[in-house]
């Protein structure tokens, strides 16, 4: 996510910064994770990379445990191009079965209210329902509150609760996202929400200790009505770069630098912030530990060490282990996983790695495609139809003026492709098992 001031009150990263402890020092008593080693296992016996796009028939809690079939983009196993009239009669609400409701909901959404759902776009957390007539003109299936707030809480809750009220599609609630990290970034600040460590910080802490902190200040989002927050960091910034990584090393982002105690750290996380009912957004997949240019401001972020079984995958495995209902990909290059196409348009990291080999069957999202000079090259709605080819669900754009031409190019390359048009269904599938989860579903059978 983009930290410059003007997007999120951030200031660009600064090279000089220096830790406060020392980055391995650890509590004598910071207990092991076995799923840690687990997830290492896991990695080395993947199996190889595909291209097609996994479509789960079921799921956890929070939509990442269940193994699923994979529906192809070849058309192997196609399903029927999405409707492009709505109907006139709206979705149940009566409680239902996930899929039951998934389905009724899909049936009754027209192809552009579709492409609405696979749309995140910023907007100021100080004057959140600025965007509201954005929102329904393009059906939008979530909202990104952008910025830094020291607002109170009963005003924030107000705001959201107007929000969730004029933008709701046939009953379909929004995803109300945010960035709160803690340390430099952190969204919601104040009386209301106190200053939260930044992760480096957090790292230090017991596992029972970080539990009870973070369950603290997931709590209080979900109180004012926020469903998602971008976090956890689960990329592993190595000692021998330390602040020399500029989106997260210098900014004490990270847990850690030994992969398998960031991912004790990211499984005890993922499921403190997941048990207040706000869901979690692993992130960067895989992993920006190693870049030396930050994507949001430059070209050349590569990452030219990791493969298909780096050891730095285990943070993230931790994190889909414990349920982590989302993944963000990043905007840096992979050449040994995938030599064409940064990660976040690349099938073989967003499909082959992420869905085929670690198993994730949640909501996979993207990094910044508004802003990011990593992508500024590929034209906006191209961005949203490049990401979700890929096998992407929600593209995620700081700029509220981005949702006309993503939309209106999904929905024209859903109209000129079967292909294109079942991977669109399968994406919006994936976002309504993650609103029904949420409650964000007429038929869920827990409303927000």
């Amino acid at each position: 996510m983009r930290l410059p001031v003007g997007t999120d009150g951030t200031a660009p990263p600064r090279r000089g910064l220096q830790r406060s402890r020392p980055r391995h020092a650890r509590r004598p008593h910071r207990g092991r994770l076995m799923a840690g080693g687990a997830a290492i296992v896991l990695i080395a016996g993947l199996v190889a990379c595909g291209t097609a796009r996994a479509n789960p028939q079921g799921s956890s809690s929070f939509g990442v445990n269940t193994p699923s079939p994979v529906v192809t983009p070849s058309g192997a196993s196609p399903t029927p191009t999405p409707s492009l009239t709505p109907s006139s009669t709206p979705t149940s609400t009566a409680p239902q079965t996930q899929g039951a409701c998934v389905a009724a909901t899909l049936a009754d959404m027209s192809l552009k209210q579709q492409a609405g759902q696979l749309i995140m776009i910023g907007t100021p957390v100080d004057d959140p329902n600025s965007v509201d007539a954005t929102v329904r003109q393009y059906n939008l299936g979530g909202v990104f509150l952008a910025g830094r707030s020291t607002r109170s809480a009963a005003s924030l809750k107000r705001d959201i609760s107007t929000i969730q009220a004029t933008g709701a599609t046939h009953g379909i609630h929004l995803q109300i996202a945010l960035d709160q990290e803690g340390g430099t970034v952190q969204t919601l600040k104040g009386a209301d929400f106190p200053l939260i460590p930044s992760a480096v910080d957090q790292g230090q802490l017991s596992s029972s200790t970080l539990r009870s902190q973070t369950v603290a200040w997931a709590s209080k989002l979900a109180a004012i009505g926020v469903t998602m927050d971008l976090a956890p960091v689960a990329d592993t910034v190595p000692s021998s770069i330390g602040t020399k990584n500029p989106p997260i090393g210098a900014l004490h982002r990270e847990y850690g630098s030994d992969p398998t105690e960031v991912a004790a750290d990211i499984s005890v996380v993922v499921s403190a912030v997941q048990s207040t009912g706000v869901t979690t957004s692993l992130k960067h997949f895989p992993g920006l530990g190693r870049v030396l240019v930050n994507t949001d401001f430059g070209n050349g972020a590569v990452d030219d060490t990791a493969t298909t079984h780096d050891p730095y995958l285990a943070p993230f495995a931790s994190g889909i282990q414990a349920g982590s209902g989302v993944v963000m990909i990043s905007l840096a290059s992979y050449p040994k996983i995938d030599s064409n196409s940064v990660a976040v348009f690349s099938a073989p990291i967003v499909t082959g790695l992420l869905r085929q080999q670690l198993g994730f069957t949640g909501v996979i999202i993207s990094d910044d495609l508004g802003n990011a000079t990593a992508v500024s090259s590929v034209p906006v709605g191209q961005r949203a139809v490049r990401f979700i080819q890929a096998g992407g669900d929600v593209a995620l754009t700081v700029n509220a003026s981005d949702a006309g031409p993503m939309a209106t190019a999904i929905v024209a390359a859903a109209q000129s492709s079967t292909t294109f048009a079942t991977q669109v269904k399968a994406a919006v599938t994936q976002v309504l098992r993650g609103k029904y989860n949420a409650g964000l579903l007429p038929c869920s059978p827990h409303k927000p």
